[in-house]
């Protein structure tokens, strides 16, 4: 499985190719469906681009999305998307009235287990966001709802392209047997490509997009979500 992941936290000032609205972000999935992509991962935005969970927004990317895609389509539940508190975050992921099928949940953050556990109630698989650099691996290994995710998502915070591997490498370990849980392994702007390279060698899922990096392995800038699956496929990650 190679997911995309289309937007991120990124906004128009990092240039007119990243989606920003329902509609741009369904022509983006499309795009990167047909280069190969098998599963999609986006940040719904509000009409200011800024990250959102909104149900009324939430709703309208996941209907536009499925409208041009048959794969699964996953939210983030970032803190920064709702960062008043914990329970008025779990409050607004409640009030959703159109379901992913999978959500990410940052098991660093504040709140992040009643979260996924309020996902799993309602039937959305759950994307355990472990990032390197926190304690998030250490809480994921004591909690009861390790074996109910969907998947693990080792994110390498280390964007420095020199050490981003051997980064990756430490967070795997940090994880261990991960209850068993498939892990989907991946990098950030300058180790985005290393520890894609990584994730193909050990033979771990992995996902690529402009969330993930705006640059070519080549190092020229993307023109598209499409083009980044495409080379990621192409095996020149």
């Amino acid at each position: 499985m190679v997911q995309v992941c289309l937007n991120g936290a990124r906004g128009a000032a990092d240039g007119a190719v990243v989606p920003l609205t329902p509609e741009a972000m369904a022509g983006a999935a499309a795009g990167a469906v047909a280069a190969g992509a098998t599963d999609v991962h986006v940040h719904p935005k509000t009409p200011c681009g800024q990250d959102t969970l909104s149900p009324r927004v939430v709703a309208a990317t996941l209907d536009a999305i499925r409208a041009r895609v048959a794969v699964p389509v996953g939210v983030t539940t970032g803190a920064w998307a709702h960062p008043d508190d914990p329970a008025a975050r779990l409050a607004r992921v409640r009030d959703w009235t159109v379901l992913p099928d999978h959500a990410s949940v940052n098991w660093h953050e504040p709140g992040a287990e009643d979260l996924a556990a309020a996902l799993v109630e309602r039937g959305v698989g759950v994307e355990a966001g472990i990032w390197s650099g926190t304690d998030g691996a250490a809480r994921f290994a004591r909690s009861p709802l390790g074996p109910k995710v969907l998947r693990v998502l080792a994110e390498v915070t280390d964007t420095a392209p020199d050490t981003a591997e051997s980064t990756a490498h430490a967070l795997l370990a940090e994880l261990g047997t991960a209850f068993g849980r498939p892990v989907l392994l991946h990098g950030e702007d300058g180790g985005a490509w290393p520890v894609l390279r990584l994730a193909g060698r050990l033979g771990l899922t992995t996902r690529v997009g402009l969330e993930d990096t705006l640059r070519l392995p080549s190092g020229e800038r993307a023109l598209s979500n499409a083009q980044l699956v495409a080379e990621a496929l192409a095996g020149h990650g």
